[in-house]
């Protein structure tokens, strides 16, 4: 489990076991079951990357929502969200090896993590990673019920395929970049996990 659930299950753990203690149990079971679901929803487990180092894998689990072209800073290239319910690991990986060259954080709006304006408008945090292969970018969104964006890294930090470099609270949505020339391995609808599935594949 990420470190900082702890701090956010033990209160309704301990005032829950409490409850029950004075024969309260009806708000006791509540409370127990609530600081459960945020053990689970704070869950870190371990991902090994497909063996192919020409992989680029899914920053996060959850549902890809689309896969479009877009073009950032002038260049194009194609975007893939992936939409992050509260049933999903919320820690967030790297999907490809290199250097973080940049960091940007952007306060903004907390629509809905599902729609399109959500990958433009709401509070964001994006990595900009040197590979061997190019420049690929990728976003944590905050959605309408995640209101807080966690960052482990630095500029100038190196990561490895499918590092963790941050999480999301309570439902959220990434978004990744990649330049053209990629293969896309994926298609809206279908369900990735962080670290471990191919998005797309280097040419």
């Amino acid at each position: 489990m990420v470190k900082d659930g702890y701090k956010f299950a033990a209160p309704p753990l301990l005032v829950g076991v409490v409850a029950v203690l004075l024969q309260w149990y009806w708000l006791g079971g509540v409370l127990i079951f609530l600081g459960l679901f945020v053990m689970f929803f704070f869950r870190n487990p371990e991902r090994t990357p497909p063996a192919d180092p020409n992989l680029i894998v899914s920053p996060a689990d959850g549902r890809i929502m689309e896969v479009v072209e877009e073009s950032l800073h002038g260049k194009l290239g194609l975007r893939i969200s992936v939409f992050l319910s509260i049933f999903d690991v919320h820690v967030n990986r790297s999907p490809v090896g290199g250097r973080i060259t940049a960091i940007e954080y952007r306060t903004g709006k907390f629509y809905a993590a599902m729609r399109g304006r959500a990958s433009a408008e709401n509070e964001q945090n994006s990595f900009y990673v040197q590979s061997d292969h190019g420049e690929v970018v990728f976003k944590q969104i905050a959605g309408w019920v995640a209101r807080r964006i966690v960052c482990w890294k630095s500029i100038g930090n190196s990561v490895v395929r499918g590092e963790r470099v941050g999480m999301i609270r309570f439902g959220s949505r990434m978004d990744i970049w990649l330049p053209e020339g990629v293969e896309i391995l994926v298609r809206p609808g279908q369900h990735v996990a962080g670290g471990a599935s191919a998005l797309a594949r280097w040419k």
